[in-house]
């Protein structure tokens, strides 16, 4: 089995982070009110001070300050996020466990007599592709949202920039479609944060193809070119 993370800890590590951050600036927020209105009296209502206007302009500052602090850390937290989804994408299994994975199911397909299907997500450049960091951070994000909608015996794997392929066993064309809609749906939360375009292929075996050579010659006609033949030897179709 081929799991980006204990998807159920990611979960309840992140709501907590993002609860714990919420609550750190609420404090920082509430004990900072609580500062202003004691300070209120003092700088505002007593017109006998000779630096009243020092102390106002340190009381706007001091509010100013408390607002830029929690903004920060609220800033912070999404930077922590997208630093989580970059981390997630490289801890993906690559081209290498893919093709030992796609030709160990085909033959336990063949032999077993079941079917397979190989799901291919494509993604087209956008705006977010021109800085690396944040299209790593938005493709690990379809990749956190994909992963939620397999099954424990399915794999997912990151070929290339813009290539995602997921194994299926024993998945005939039809409900190969139906996983594709499913995370089409959970997917449309990336896509509309990041304008993302996301295509879903189906190809299963035996409707499709007859051979895995026929499944990587997929694959690798979607590939970059310089990664085209990459395919090791030990992986090579008998």
């Amino acid at each position: 089995m081929t799991t980006l993370l204990n998807r159920t800890e990611l979960d309840k590590l992140e709501r907590r982070e993002l609860h714990l951050t919420v609550l750190a600036a609420g404090f920082v927020l509430v004990q900072a009110a609580g500062l202003a209105v004691l300070m209120y009296p003092l700088v505002f209502l007593r017109p006998d001070l000779e630096n009243k206007w020092t102390l106002r302009v340190a009381y706007f500052g001091f509010c100013v300050l408390t607002v830029l602090f929690a903004g920060y850390l609220l800033e912070r937290n999404v930077q922590l996020r997208q630093q989580a989804s970059v981390d997630i994408l490289q801890s993906m299994p690559g081209q290498d466990h893919f093709w030992d994975r796609l030709t160990m199911e085909h033959r336990r397909a063949m032999t077993m007599h079941k079917a397979l299907t190989l799901l291919l997500v494509q993604s087209k450049r956008s705006s977010s592709d021109k800085d690396p960091k944040q299209r790593e951070a938005v493709w690990g994000e379809a990749a956190k949202a994909m992963s939620n909608k397999l099954r424990p015996t399915d794999s997912i794997y990151n070929l290339s920039p813009e290539l995602f392929a997921i194994v299926l066993p024993e998945t005939d064309t039809l409900n190969g479609k139906r996983v594709a809609v499913r995370l089409q749906e959970e997917l449309q939360a990336v896509r509309a944060k990041h304008n993302l375009s996301l295509d879903i292929s189906v190809h299963n075996f035996p409707e499709h193809v007859q051979s895995s050579h026929e499944l990587e010659d997929i694959v690798k006609s979607l590939l970059p070119e310089k990664q085209k033949w990459e395919l090791p030897v030990e992986a090579q179709p008998v």
